[in-house]
């Protein structure tokens, strides 16, 4: 019998209905306002249990939320889009266009396509038209008839036509690596033209949720892959046509944030992914598909890379908070721990600058810590080896069960300040510094204190501050 994850829903900030578990979010800005599509998995069963389509909720500072229930709606059991899985919405022609991904369990078994892709149009962003039969694009000949989805639609000005990609696999051998991204291309959004390959590194198994968007001089290419880690990439280039560069750092997050895709309002760029749970609410069991939304503001370095950031009124939904005494923790050849919060409750915003000498090994921050037994999550940041880890500490008898690509490479200098920020919400952990973000779901609260530990050298910790309070 298969097992059966539960939820207690009680997150305060973070955006997941309740009694449902989030899955792949389609989001689209405008004047401010986001327009949050997203899949709603009752996981009766485990996953993907009744079918669904694209619920609304919209949103301008990520704290509150206008819910319009299920917005572009599934078909019937019999038709192609059983599940309406992911696509994107955009505006053309004086309409709200969304190209979508159908797909019906019960087609491969009868000997048909199971996902093909499909239009629908609105007037008002919530009731959906969907277009007829001649809109279908079914997978070419050559790619896997199983893997064919996740469109994203975007205006090529230079070649004045719409380019779409999607995510797609050449062959039926699902353990090969090759993955890649395919391309149609329209002038009218009504005749598509296959074009072939758009992107085929052969590094993964399978592309989802890609998306193009441009800043300044450079195209980005976002996607996730579930074959190499579990994670949310992006790759640049100068134009459409590559050559697509890969970024000294190409994570946005860890394995604990998937399936983002972001939006611009016009005024931010805000990554949409979701912190996936585990099975039976467990932390040393695996992760299942789907979960709860958890936002990060996207901004472009001077090197033209990208960056994330916290959303800036999660943070200020926070209030009556406290400021903490300034400390310095020195050690040679030891560990040193001091304690920063002795009451952090379940849901709280903390934020630090920390700097440190050119002999420090490492420094950790320790959260939900039990200050008898030890016991606590941690996040390490390892600088002789340029990486940061999430684990439970000690992790006897886990033996790094938590460290399943919750690793994050860092490249701090010593001797200059970095701001850490940290937002707890229930059973759902986010670390922010120098651009970065690092997400972890756990579910054990061994003790509710922060401290911070220093080894083989001198860090400073100032202006910290801490809230515990949060107004909705």
């Amino acid at each position: 019998m298969e097992k059966q994850a539960i939820t207690s829903n009680q997150h305060q900030l973070y955006y997941q209905p309740k009694d449902v578990w989030v899955g792949d979010v389609m989001p689209y800005g405008k004047d401010g306002k986001f327009f949050v599509y997203h899949q709603r998995d009752t996981r009766n069963p485990v996953p993907f249990g009744e079918p669904f389509g694209w619920a609304l909720a919209t949103t301008k500072d990520f704290v509150h939320y206008e819910d319009f229930g299920e917005s572009l709606l599934r078909g019937e059991d019999d038709e192609r889009d059983q599940f309406i899985y992911a696509g994107s919405v955009f505006e053309a022609n004086g309409k709200v266009h969304a190209f979508y991904t159908g797909y019906n369990r019960e087609f491969l078994a009868q000997g048909k396509t199971s996902q093909v892709l499909l239009h629908a149009e609105s007037d008002d962003f919530v009731h959906w038209k969907k277009s007829e039969a001649a809109l279908e694009l079914e997978p070419q000949e050559g790619y896997d008839i199983r893997n064919w989805r996740d469109p994203f639609v975007v205006w090529d000005d230079e070649k004045e036509e719409y380019l779409l990609i999607l995510g797609a696999r050449k062959g039926q051998d699902k353990h090969l690596q090759t993955g890649r991204l395919v391309k149609f291309t329209s002038d009218n959004l009504i005749d598509w033209e296959f074009k072939g390959d758009f992107w085929a590194p052969d590094l993964y198994t399978m592309f989802e949720m890609p998306e193009l968007f441009k800043i300044g001089d450079w195209w980005y290419l976002v996607y996730s892959e579930y074959s190499d880690g579990n994670k949310i990439l992006y790759r640049m280039s100068k134009s459409l046509d590559g050559p697509w560069l890969k970024p000294k750092d190409e994570a946005f997050d860890g394995r604990a944030y998937y399936a983002g895709r972001t939006a611009f309002d016009g005024e931010r760029r805000v990554l949409f992914g979701w912190v996936p749970t585990k099975d039976q609410e467990d932390d040393k069991n695996n992760y299942l598909w789907g979960g709860t939304f958890v936002p990060h503001e996207v901004y472009q370095k001077e090197d033209f890379s990208l960056g994330v950031k916290p959303i800036d009124e999660v943070g200020k939904s926070f209030t009556d908070g406290i400021s903490l005494i300034d400390t310095k923790l020195s050690t040679i050849d030891t560990r040193e721990e001091k304690t920063l919060v002795e009451h952090s409750g379940t849901i709280f915003n903390f934020e630090t600058t920390i700097s440190f000498d050119e002999q420090l090994s490492d420094f950790s921050l320790r959260l939900y810590k039990n200050l008898e037994t030890d016991e606590s999550y941690e996040y390490r940041f390892n600088l002789d080896e340029g990486r940061l880890t999430f684990d439970k500490n000690p992790c006897y008898p886990w033996f790094q069960y938590m460290d399943k690509g919750l690793i994050r490479p860092i490249n701090l200098r010593p001797n200059e300040s970095y701001n850490l920020k940290v937002i707890v919400d229930d059973n759902i952990l986010t670390l922010y510094i120098d651009g970065i973000a690092l997400n972890a779901r756990v579910y054990d609260q061994f003790g509710d204190a922060i401290t911070i530990t220093a080894t083989n050298g001198s860090l400073t910790v100032s202006d910290s501050k801490f809230s515990n309070k949060i107004l909705k």
